[in-house]
């Protein structure tokens, strides 16, 4: 009988700076070919309450990112003229004013293990660090260092949702339901033994 594996989703949002870069296409290519299927895609231009909605944190990840921020400057010489805490929330708000600065294009992609799978294609968070053969990896240098130095936010090119949970809460801040498309693809039925009409075969 054949193992009915539970398909998970991912939201993959495409940044200004993607967009700017003409890379929509060749990012789109890269989960395709991997065999994710796409089940929503709009471009849009991004609200403050989208963006502020979306990176959610608490303190203790403003105190976190703040040291590490701290630590930068006081390796630069530069000076610290504030608590960490106010560091790491200046963070979401240097990232909010790059998201709504331009349009971007928002998906939501499907299939076994999408979060893990989508995370390995985008690579690390810090481009400079990111694996050769990842979508950050392959397109930009900018790192986290020159981002806290010009006090603005990191350009990476691309946002993707880090687990199925975290995918949920993200895709209904970007997408209302009658946006999220069902259908199968042929690839679905041979990966995970789909009949034509959509349903297992067993």
């Amino acid at each position: 009988m054949t193992t009915k594996v539970a398909k998970q989703r991912s939201l993959i949002l495409i940044k200004p700076d993607g967009v700017q870069r003409s890379l929509i296409g060749e990012i789109i290519k890269r989960f395709e070919q991997r065999g994710l299927k796409l089940v929503a895609m709009k471009m849009l231009h991004p609200t403050v309450e989208q963006c502020e909605a979306h990176y959610n944190k608490d303190d203790d990840w403003f105190t976190r990112k703040g040291e590490g921020i701290v630590a930068d400057l006081q390796k630069e010489g530069l000076p610290v003229n504030k608590e960490a805490i106010e560091y790491g929330r200046d963070i979401i708000r240097t990232i909010v004013q790059y998201m709504t600065g331009g349009p971007v294009v928002a998906l939501v992609a499907e299939g076994h293990e999408a979060p893990t799978v989508v995370t390995q294609l985008v690579g690390g968070t810090e481009p400079l660090n990111a694996d050769i053969g990842t979508i950050r990896g392959d397109f930009t240098i900018d790192s986290y260092y020159m981002a806290t130095v010009d006090s603005r936010a990191v350009r990476n090119l691309i946002h993707c949702s880090e687990s199925n949970d975290e995918a949920n809460r993200e895709i209904d801040i970007w997408f209302d339901a009658n946006e999220i498309m069902e259908y199968t693809t042929a690839q679905e039925r041979i990966l995970y033994d789909i009949s034509a009409d959509g349903h297992w075969r067993s």
